[in-house]
């Protein structure tokens, strides 16, 4: 095993075993939104299910193809939207949950695997994790006045988080091939 695929291993390990100290509770930052461009930024990385899932995804890029920023990002837009519009899910701090989980496999299965994953099926597990998330958000933004500061604000940190991640995890395997 290389040294960055022993990297990658044990911070997705260390991911999963954040996340059952996460199943039996809510999300950290679910149900807290405020309103204005700067609680909207820390909104998304206030809370370690949001950070897990957004390095997840930036992971996920960094080992199986970078398109899956973009899925991810259609996942946001279809979610938040549909959190927006009063849509929910049953279990849905438990999906929350679970979708950390799945991004976490896909990614240490990916690194384990000598082949290739079927680039759709990730980027379907990446939009609907990331989905998941999304609604939450849009069941808590603000309704009026700064809910499109807000927005810009949360889509700005996670940006920032996945994108970095992406970028990082990059580097380091261009750095040891």
């Amino acid at each position: 095993m290389t040294q960055i695929s022993s990297a990658r291993t044990l911070a997705l390990l260390g991911g999963a075993a954040a996340l059952a100290l996460l199943l039996d509770q809510p999300a950290q930052a679910h149900g807290i939104a405020h309103g204005g461009i700067a609680a909207g930024f820390l909104h998304p990385i206030s809370g370690v299910d949001h950070l897990l899932l957004l390095m997840a995804v930036g992971a996920a890029a960094s080992s199986i193809s970078s398109q899956l920023l973009l899925w991810g990002l259609a996942g946001a837009i279809g979610g938040g939207v549909f959190g927006a519009l009063g849509g929910t899910l049953p279990a849905r701090e438990f999906l929350a949950a679970l979708a950390i989980s799945a991004v976490a496999v896909l990614v240490l299965r990916t690194l384990r695997s000598k082949q290739s994953p079927q680039l759709g099926a990730c980027a379907a597990l990446v939009a609907a994790a990331v989905a998941v998330h999304a609604m939450l958000h849009g069941l808590e933004a603000p309704a009026v006045g700064s809910a499109a500061l807000w927005w810009l604000g949360a889509f700005t940190g996670s940006v920032l988080v996945s994108g970095g991640s992406f970028l990082l995890l990059r580097q380091i395997g261009r750095a040891h091939v």
